[in-house]
């Protein structure tokens, strides 16, 4: 079927990529989801899949974390995803759109909360593009801060992955330390989003015209997909460089930003 075609290639893909860029799965997936099912059920579905591919990476690198960064950085992050997400939760009851367009025949819209994200993350984006920036280190003081936008952001939308890797990625953290405590932090507010997404949009208990049950059957095989790529991805950090991580990082924060502002994702 087409469409475990296009969730498989794009988990598999995406969750190899996001080990060392910090984020990417799930603004890849989201889209994907969303093709075949309703936007609620779509991310409730990503939801799913990005705390389980979390789960199977703490395994395999969460013992490279940085305990003192996840203090400082996750505890701010897993409280202020609280906030973001009961927030999501007024919001998905409410219009904020600015206005909507066609790609490929696909209807993107843009809102303010897309638009101050993008923002945002085209602003770190330059910080890592600019050689006269790229030494610009964030002090441990400003951590508690990027973890509460980050937090915010990543229960408000989802899209916590950019701005925690813009922090994370300046805060002195080796590689292995760098992707081990982005996966310790993002499977934190990952739970958290989860738990007030069911209770206060019932993500897990409307039945969505009988989509529901079909949906899982595609998270089961995303699932999968998320963790052959993310263990592939882990045999390959030890290869590349923090200079290498970086770059990715780099581009990746730039085109998620236009892709979010834009409605793209």
């Amino acid at each position: 079927m087409p469409e475990y075609a296009v969730v498989i290639v794009v988990a598999l893909f995406a969750s190899g990529l996001t080990l060392f860029s910090g984020f990417g799965l799930g603004s890849l997936l989201l889209p994907a989801f969303a093709f075949f099912f309703p936007l609620e059920v779509a991310i409730a579905a990503t939801a799913v899949v990005h705390l389980a591919n979390n789960g199977f990476k703490l395994l395999l690198i969460g013992r490279w974390a940085s305990k003192e960064v996840v203090i400082l950085f996750g505890v701010p992050a897993v409280v202020a995803a609280i906030g973001g997400a009961f927030a999501m939760v007024l919001l998905s009851k409410q219009s904020v759109l600015i206005t909507t367009w066609k790609l490929l025949g696909r209807e993107c819209t843009i809102t303010w909360i897309g638009l101050i994200i993008g923002s945002l993350i085209v602003a770190f984006s330059i910080v890592e593009l600019v050689p006269k920036l790229k030494g610009i280190q964030f002090s441990k003081r400003a951590l508690p801060i990027g973890g509460a936008l980050s937090g915010f952001f990543g229960g408000l939308s989802g899209h916590q992955g950019a701005l925690r890797s813009a922090f994370l990625i300046r805060s002195g953290l080796d590689k292995n330390q760098y992707v081990g405590t982005a996966s310790v932090c993002s499977a934190m507010v990952d739970l958290v989003r989860l738990v007030v997404y069911g209770l206060g949009m019932g993500f897990f208990t409307k039945n969505y015209g009988g989509v529901v049950g079909e949906a899982w059957g595609l998270v089961a095989a995303a699932s999968v997909a998320a963790f052959i790529g993310s263990f592939f991805g882990a045999k390959l950090v030890k290869k590349v460089t923090m200079e290498a991580v970086q770059v990715i990082v780099a581009v990746m924060l730039l085109v998620s930003a236009l892709a979010i502002a834009s409605g793209i994702i």
